[in-house]
């Protein structure tokens, strides 16, 4: 549940053996919806696709293992539920900045007015990630 509009949240993943595959879809409110391939090998690498997901349009996406996932409330008190195919490791937790200026992600929002939680304000960008896929 995020109480506020402009909450970001992302982007994170988990390495292998805790990868996770995830449903994500929103039950009340609205956000726009990012994922990020992190596969260095990948022609896609670094390319991500966005989709709106609200309570009133049912859309759902799949986030495979070896994505990176994020989003923005765009309603304030949105509530979004996961369906994961391991449980969450600390140990196993990775992330990037939101922001990362290569990833061209338009968030629809000033950096100014997002919301963020102290350990998403201190990603590495990208680039300097070390344990991707």
């Amino acid at each position: 549940l995020s109480v506020q509009k402009n909450v970001v949240r992302g982007m994170h993943y988990q390495l292998p053996p805790m990868g996770q595959d995830k449903l994500v879809r929103v039950v009340r409110g609205a956000i726009l919806d990012i994922v990020v391939d992190v596969r260095r090998k990948s022609p896609t690498f670094g390319k991500h696709v966005a989709v709106e997901l609200s309570a009133e349009n049912w859309k759902q996406i799949f986030v495979p293992v070896g994505f990176g996932h994020g989003f923005i409330t765009l309603k304030p008190n949105t509530e979004v539920l996961y369906k994961v195919s391991s449980e969450y490791s600390p140990q196993h937790e990775r992330a990037f900045r939101w922001n990362d200026p290569d990833l061209k992600i338009n968030w629809g929002a000033n950096e100014s007015s997002v919301i963020l939680s102290p350990r998403d304000k201190i990603h590495p960008m990208l680039k300097d990630v070390k344990d991707l896929f």
